[in-house]
């Protein structure tokens, strides 16, 4: 198990967010966290980067207790998170935020082979490496977000809706880009509100609600991926509703 969270509870103020979450996370895997907005799916990841101090539960990865950590020992163990919003250094260029990505590590060569990697995934970040990140489109800046977390070395990537604003074709390149990082071996915790991006690239689904996991399973257990959906789209036509 590469990560374990085992009855989390958090609370902003008075507000019960995450109300006794449990979810196990396979070394390897894509696991996909759906739900609407504002049933704690963000708080999760950030619960998970120390970032959120959590009343109640523990998570564990691999042999290590890391809701006692900071977020820099988070990150030093590898773990990575892609915040929502991708949260870019708009007056910096491209070259500059992905530096930054690299904030931690030591090895000047390595930084620079790793960049080097990088342009040749993401071509149009190399021919875009002096521009300033606040003048890239939406599809380039998470591109962007995405390529700084990968210089952090991650073994867990947490990526937080990185489809919102992205127009469906974009939205295929990233389910592309995503599954190939995967297939380099770094497991992958995504919270995503397109389902079908969730459900295209997922090992496993989770549908997250009034924060709880309500259900979950595995992308080749075809019944439950439809009971999943219909969770899932139960809540948004409430949430329309409302």
């Amino acid at each position: 198990m590469l990560l374990d969270i085992k009855n989390v509870f958090v609370n902003y103020g008075v507000v019960e967010v995450l109300k006794g979450i449990t979810l196990e996370v396979e070394e390897g895997e894509i696991c996909v966290l759906l739900g609407v907005n504002s049933v704690g799916k963000s708080t999760l990841l950030n619960a998970i980067s120390g970032l959120v101090r959590f009343r109640g539960g523990s998570i564990w990865f691999k042999e290590n207790r890391i809701d006692v950590m900071p977020p820099h020992q988070i990150v030093n163990l590898g773990i990575v998170q892609i915040p929502q919003g991708r949260r870019l250094f708009g007056p910096m260029t491209v070259l500059e935020n992905l530096k930054l990505g690299a904030y931690s590590r030591r090895s000047a060569k390595e930084i620079a082979k790793d960049i080097e990697l990088i342009f040749e995934r993401f071509p149009r970040l190399k021919e875009r490496r002096k521009l300033k990140s606040g003048l890239l489109s939406g599809g380039e800046q998470q591109m962007l977000a995405i390529a700084r977390g990968l210089l952090a070395k991650p073994k867990l990537f947490l990526m937080d809706e990185p489809s919102e604003g992205l127009a469906p074709l974009i939205v295929d390149e990233l389910a592309s880009i995503i599954t190939g990082i995967n297939r380099d071996g770094i497991t992958i915790l995504l919270v995503e509100h397109n389902l079908r991006l969730g459900l295209d690239i997922a090992d496993r689904v989770h549908v997250v609600e009034d924060g709880r996991i309500s259900f979950g399973a595995k992308s080749s257990d075809l019944s439950g991926v439809e009971y999943a959906k219909k969770i899932y789209l139960g809540g948004e036509a409430e949430k329309r509703q409302n």
